[in-house]
């Protein structure tokens, strides 16, 4: 136990931290003059602008292996991923026909989301093509073929569920659309032989009497193939991404039915592989209530 004659009193502390911050004898600065101050900051000066020098090289570097039109590198999934129209928060649809609000709020995302398949904006941004051949524009060489042409999309094609037949697309009636696509994929070619992807719905692990009758539009529920390959969103501004409708025209109300939405075709890897679950499909629940 040191002494109370080797104890410092605090006006000796303060006197202490006072020259340790300012030493008028040594003229030091927290324990430095002048000049070693400016020395370390010098050097900390050049390691900095040295750190910020190799940065800029590197990205510069780095950027002129890219391509604002194609990925220099791109490692994806044998089957491209799937979602649904209309979607929330989380992929369910469940609503009571007695209820218009309850299932107004579908009808309104379906209306935003096909606004720009209206005929008249697709007449004059894309392109007539011939169906089940591909839509290649290569580019000759170093000249670029940009911007490239899209070919058209128009919701007529959707029929019951392009709403301009059925404004409500069956939601006030119990028989709902939903609206599929396949996520967007640079340089892929989907099909195999002439045929084009098609997408097929099913209960997923239930009783399948839960749905007894499903209609889709196009009716062959196809991606054809004239809308691929796609060339990026920078390349194709235009780009309408082909959709593929379900009606579900007969439907068990008031019970939970979980719905699988998947892509077919030969040169996709099997969609029900474990592997990703999202990968070349979609699973949603739908539920409708009914008081009658």
């Amino acid at each position: 136990m040191a002494k109370d004659s080797e104890k410092k009193t605090c006006g000796q502390v303060m006197d202490e931290w006072k020259e340790f911050f300012w030493n008028p004898r040594t003229h030091e600065f927290l324990g430095r003059t002048a000049s070693s101050w400016g020395l370390i900051l010098l050097f900390y000066l050049i390691f900095y602008i040295f750190l910020a020098g190799m940065f800029t090289l590197t990205m510069y570097v780095m950027l002129l292996t890219l391509d604002d039109y194609h990925p220099t590198y791109q490692d994806r999934l044998a089957t491209p991923g799937m979602m649904i129209q209309p979607k929330g928060k989380s992929l369910e649809i469940i609503y009571s026909i007695q209820d218009t609000e309850s299932w107004d709020m579908y009808v309104q995302n379906l209306n935003s989301f096909l606004d720009p398949y209206n005929e008249s904006l697709q007449v004059l941004s894309n392109k007539e093509c011939p169906p089940d051949v591909y839509f290649t524009q290569e580019d000759s060489g170093e000249i670029r073929n940009n911007p490239k042409r899209s070919c058209r999309f128009n919701r007529t094609q959707l029929k019951d569920c392009s709403g301009l037949e059925d404004r409500f697309y069956g939601y006030n009636v119990g028989r709902p659309c939903v609206l599929i696509k396949l996520n967007r994929v640079i340089g892929m070619f989907p099909g195999k032989d002439n045929a084009s992807p098609y997408v097929s719905c099913a209960v997923k692990k239930e009783n399948t009497d839960l749905i007894r009758k499903l209609d889709y539009y196009p009716t062959d529920a196809t991606f054809n193939l004239m809308y691929f390959p796609y060339y990026g969103k920078k390349a194709q501004v235009n780009y309408s991404q082909p959709l593929v409708a379900v009606k579900f025209q007969n439907i068990t109300f008031n019970a939970d039915v979980n719905v699988e939405c998947k892509i077919n075709g030969n040169s996709f890897a099997n969609p029900t592989s474990e592997r990703d679950k999202f990968a070349g499909r979609v699973s949603f629940k739908l539920r409708i209530n009914s008081k009658e």
